[in-house]
């Protein structure tokens, strides 16, 4: 309202510079502007009325103007302090509210399961991906089965081996054919590799089918092996990932879910005993043997040094852990220990189908047992020799392209493609021309 009264006197003062007067009287006053937004103007004289016409902006087209005329800035300013000094009345504070209270942030509510804990889905775990699903497994047999939390993780990973079970016997069968028909294999093993370094491809070719042949009648697939392995990787990601996340988060009641020295599963073993034990059972592990091999087996010569050594490299990764992840790592060794043992009871393998292992001199084997180095030193010389066979053999190639598209290169005494000519003629005419000299 009170912009709009500033353009209205704008204008008017704009009116006042043009009839060169200062007083000017509406004709008309009128409440409101007409729609053609013009206002009539007349000046005061007494000899002649001059008519001037002001436009005014749209905006004024709801202003409402006094009868007594314009009213100019500094009327507006007296009524302005007029309007004020009668607002200056006394006011009853007592009227007034008190000030709101701070708004205070609501803590987010943690819903309560049988066990008076919060439960998983409340504090950010669980879920129907793997790492989830494992949460909701262990909160399972934590609050309905009212298992500590070492109880939980134990049974939880003798569940999941049990499933696994299977794989092991299959990879133990196999196992069991590659140690038995060990010698009929090295025999074509050690042709192949003579026909490779002498650099006969059709021979490699031949005992490389014969041994497929072999290994089809028999039955007996390497990558078999790898199975329980390549079923184990998962699920360790995924019980680490989960026994993790319940650590960090922290789930409260894991600070005392441990066992004799172990109590608070959040943290890593101050004493260093669980490092020790998940390292010592690992490597028995890899000794005695694994769950789909033997590592004294004689076509795991190369790998046992690596393995050997694994236990060693991964300590100064485990005694950072928290005691819950090497919890279910030792009960995982523990459980592959008691399935190695019980596998080498005659009356379980005959059970589960699982042929006797034959144990092999070594003086009969086609490949002598080598040591470390010498090992490393055999399969240098075959790498070099590999070498040199695909750089003969590149060099041949290159050489029968040029061959191919090059000039020909003269190898014979006489043109193939002219005639020669006949040996009788030859011999008469120079017979005739040694005549004819002597004559």
């Amino acid at each position: 309202m009170l912009s709009s009264k500033v353009h209205y006197l704008r204008y008017a003062r704009a009116a006042n510079l043009l009839n060169l007067s200062n007083k000017f009287t509406p004709d008309i006053v009128d409440t409101s502007c007409n729609t053609t937004n013009v206002r009539n103007f007349h000046a005061a004289s007494p000899a002649k009325i001059n008519v001037h016409r002001l436009l005014l902006p749209s905006t004024l087209n709801a202003l409402a103007l006094p009868n007594s005329g314009i009213r100019f800035a500094s009327a507006d300013a007296v009524a302005t302090n007029v309007a004020t000094d009668a607002t200056k009345a006394v006011v009853d504070l007592s009227t007034i509210p008190e000030a709101p209270a701070a708004p205070v942030a609501e803590a987010s509510a943690q819903v309560l399961n049988a066990a008076g804990e919060p439960t998983f889905a409340s504090i950010g775990l669980g879920g129907w991906t793997p790492v989830g699903l494992v949460e909701n497994c262990m909160e399972f047999l934590h609050i309905s089965c009212d298992m500590p939390w070492w109880g939980a993780i134990a049974v939880g990973t003798l569940v999941v081996r049990t499933i696994i079970f299977p794989l092991v016997i299959m990879a133990q069968r196999n196992a069991a054919k590659l140690n038995n028909f060990m010698p009929q294999m090295q025999v074509l093993q050690v042709k192949m590799t003579e026909a490779r370094q002498s650099g006969n491809a059709i021979d490699s070719a031949r005992y490389a089918q014969e041994m497929m042949l072999f290994m089809k009648e028999k039955q007996i697939n390497p990558l078999k092996n790898m199975i329980v392995p390549l079923a184990q990787a998962p699920l360790f990601i995924s019980f680490f990932m989960s026994l993790r996340a319940m650590a960090n988060t922290p789930v409260e009641s894991m600070r005392d879910g441990g066992l004799f020295w172990f109590t608070d599963l959040t943290v890593a073993d101050p004493t260093f005993m669980l490092p020790l034990i998940t390292s010592a059972t690992l490597y028995l592990t890899i000794e005695i043997g694994t769950d789909s091999a033997r590592l004294s087996a004689q076509n795991m010569s190369m790998m046992k040094y690596v393995l050997r050594a694994l236990p060693i490299a991964i300590f100064p990764f485990t005694m950072n852990f928290p005691a819950a992840i090497l919890t279910y790592w030792a009960c995982s060794n523990f459980i592959s220990l008691g399935q190695v043992a019980m596998l080498r009871i005659p009356a379980v393998r005959d059970y589960f189908k699982i042929d006797r292992m034959v144990i092999h001199k070594p003086d009969n084997l086609p490949i002598k047992k080598k040591g470390f180095v010498k090992g490393m030193k055999e399969s240098w010389e075959n790498m070099k020799i590999s070498k040199e066979i695909e750089e003969r053999q590149r060099l041949d190639e290159i050489r029968f392209a040029k061959a191919g598209k090059g000039p020909l290169v003269k190898t014979f005494k006489y043109d193939p493609t002219k005639p020669r000519p006949a040996t009788g003629s030859t011999s008469s005419t120079s017979t005739s021309t040694v005549q004819a000299k002597k004559s």
